[in-house]
């Protein structure tokens, strides 16, 4: 690995996790309780401003490739700092929207700007084994943010909260700093009008359909973000026995084991076809998990929390899988001189997963039950495998090719 920019990526990925951490598990609190925002409307704040953060992150993807990805991301870290210390001044839902879709949309755009900058300081065999620790990182730092913000819960003041508030704005600060510390990468020169690598002066990725397909289809996959955030600890509360805090012991478990194994994971990832094959046993993995979950429904305490845990273990087996085949597809198929464009429009495929996704799958899984959960399983393996035809065709469209790799096959 690049050991520089390896190291001082990873470092601001742990500065921001660990704020983000802090973030996650005291801010719905922090609105409803210090900032006086009735919780229905913080549920509609929130979905506005990812709204709007999901179309932000191709933009600020092309500002990366255009003005130079390490001075874009040292700027919107710089802006994530700035909107998370902005929250200890809102009151009211107008002014708390506005915020919001500032914090959203910077996340976004840094996002993107940092992948783009990852994409031209690290040769491309080693950028899936990278982000796998990276992603290990990001784990680490939730979990030690999430201790944090479990000491401000404890608490209970509204001074705790806006200590984790403001917490969080100096780890977006010191991520920033620690960007900054990156060899500057020098900005793509801007095309003609004809284009060049799909180009003109528009949005490219808009108009290459196999990629927008492939980010498409990946968006789908990613509906594991609200299973484990949103629909599990419904759905043990309400369809099984097992006790409440099981879905806490179930986030713990996936954190721990994407911490500890994604890096392992992603080794076998290395070209188009190691990607799509992941992929594909990714799906399948999904689908055992979903029938498995589903078996929990009306069984004793004990058996129905053996149940979840032997679920839980499939479904981030089937995370970690994903997660390195759609980083590596992700790079492969993107054009260099637009890394920062295609990267911020495949990652707001996590942004759509978030928004609409909450809704989705408590409807699917709470109003249909164990059918649901078969149905579920049945989409994401599909979808898994429409992938591997569709890269085929994009990378068809990508010359000459990014890895030794020989061309994917079925």
């Amino acid at each position: 690995m690049t050991n520089r920019p390896g190291r001082f990526l990873a470092l601001a990925q742990l500065a921001n996790s660990t704020g983000d951490g802090a973030y996650y598990v005291t801010s719905a609190l922090y609105f409803t309780h210090v900032a006086h925002i009735a919780p229905a409307r913080v549920g509609l704040g929130l979905t506005l401003a990812w709204g709007f953060g999901s179309l932000v992150g191709v933009p600020f993807g092309r500002l990366a490739d255009r003005r130079g990805p390490r001075g874009t991301s040292v700027l919107l870290a710089l802006g994530t700092s700035a909107a998370v210390a902005s929250f200890l001044l809102v009151r009211g839902f107008v002014p708390f929207v506005l915020t919001a879709c500032c914090y959203a949309a910077a996340q976004s755009g840094l996002a993107a700007a940092r992948q783009a900058l990852l994409a031209h300081l690290v040769p491309p065999e080693e950028r899936t084994g990278l982000l796998a620790r990276l992603q290990s990182t990001l784990n680490g730092g939730l979990a030690v943010g999430a201790a944090l913000g479990g000491v401000a819960l404890s608490a209970g003041t509204a001074a705790a909260y806006r200590g984790v508030l403001l917490l969080d704005a100096l780890c977006c600060l010191a991520c920033a700093l620690l960007l900054l510390r990156l060899p500057a990468v020098r900005a793509a020169p801007a095309a003609d009008e004809a284009g060049t690598a799909g180009g003109g002066r528009r949005l490219a990725v808009l108009r290459d359909r196999p990629y927008t397909l492939l980010a498409s289809l990946n968006a789908v996959l990613l509906l594991r973000l609200p299973l484990l955030s949103v629909a599990l600890p419904l759905w043990i509360t309400e369809r099984t026995r097992a006790p409440a805090w099981l879905a806490a012991g179930l986030f713990v478990l996936n954190t721990l084991a994407v911490t500890l194994f994604q890096v392992r994971t992603a080794r076998s990832v290395t070209g188009l076809g190691s990607a799509l094959r992941a992929l594909r046993r990714s799906g399948l993995m999904t689908a055992l998990s979903c029938a498995v979950f589903a078996l929990s429904a009306g069984r004793s305490a004990w058996l129905a929390t053996l149940v979840m845990v032997v679920g839980a273990a499939l479904q981030v087996v089937a995370e970690m899988l994903q997660s390195a085949g759609s980083w590596q597809l992700s790079f492969d198929l993107a054009p260099a001189d637009r890394m920062g464009e295609y990267q911020g429009f495949f990652g707001t495929g996590a942004t759509v997963a978030r928004t609409v996704g909450p809704l989705a799958v408590t409807w699917l899984l709470l109003d249909w039950g164990t059918p649901g959960w078969l149905l579920l399983g049945v989409l994401m393996p599909a979808a898994a495998h429409a992938m591997g035809p569709v890269a085929r065709r994009a990378a068809d469209h990508r010359t000459p090719r990014r890895t030794a790799e020989p061309a994917p096959g079925n």
